[in-house]
């Protein structure tokens, strides 16, 4: 999202109006989705924090658990993003830009809502929606800061690949599999999917979860199909019979 926006693009070029945040909630959450992620990459560049009057619209409306990304820069930011009803906060720049801010808020409200937005591209970690590279080594830094972050108290990963966002071309499925391997903490696949069978592979190189954004924009399938299919090939999922 960008304001109360919603976009879409390819590589973190989020130059598409593709609706507003509040309809595509409703609809989403109503095709079954286990989880809405909500990044508002606006946020960030213009200086500005969360917009808490939306998220508590949301999770007024939406009764589907609700991570929240863009512009969290404080303590202060997630307790009140907690009160407004987010379920979970999503850290990337400022992750980078103060180095205690994970432990702080892992230690004041617990890893179970602190996710690490861990953006990546050609191997490298950026930050600032992508603009600002943060290591030279290609991949080693991606897996180091991982496994730092799990140390820190981060209870879940978002790993996005900048390059393959808005392909639907497939998840990187190598970095997938380093990074899960690494931590013993949830690795969210993000970045690329395009069809069930993206998510199945990404699954089986070690993702406990897939993000999904241009496939369910942008073609027929659906989050209950995502969740038919694989549970089809031996994934536990949360299907439209039992929800």
């Amino acid at each position: 999202m960008r304001g109360h926006t919603l976009v879409k693009g390819r590589q973190f070029n989020s130059w598409r109006v593709v609706g507003h945040v509040m309809q595509a909630a409703r609809i989403h959450a109503a095709r079954q989705v286990d989880e809405l992620i909500l990044l508002d990459i606006g946020a960030t560049p213009e200086g500005r924090g969360p917009d808490l009057e939306l998220v508590g619209k949301l999770a007024g409306e939406c009764f589907t658990p609700l991570t929240v990304g863009g512009g969290i820069k404080s303590v202060e930011d997630v307790r009140r993003l907690l009160l407004a009803g987010a379920d979970k906060v999503a850290i990337g720049t400022a992750a980078f830009d103060d180095r205690y801010l994970l432990n702080d808020i892992a230690k004041r409200f617990g890893s179970q809502c602190l996710v690490l937005a861990l953006d990546y591209r050609h191997g490298r970690i950026v930050t600032h929606c992508g603009t600002r590279a943060h290591d030279t080594r290609p991949g080693g830094g991606v897996v180091t800061q991982a496994i730092a972050a799990a140390q820190l108290g981060v209870g879940e990963i978002l790993l996005t690949s900048v390059e393959r966002e808005g392909t639907m071309a497939g998840y990187d499925l190598v970095m997938i599999k380093a990074v899960s391997e690494a931590v013993d903490i949830p690795v969210v696949a993000h970045g690329g999917a395009g069809t069930y069978q993206h998510m199945l592979d990404a699954v089986q190189h070690g993702a406990s979860a897939v993000a999904a954004g241009a496939m369910f924009q942008f073609t027929d399938q659906t989050p209950q199909g995502a969740a038919e299919y694989l549970a089809a090939h031996g994934v536990t999922t949360r299907t439209k019979e039992e929800a």
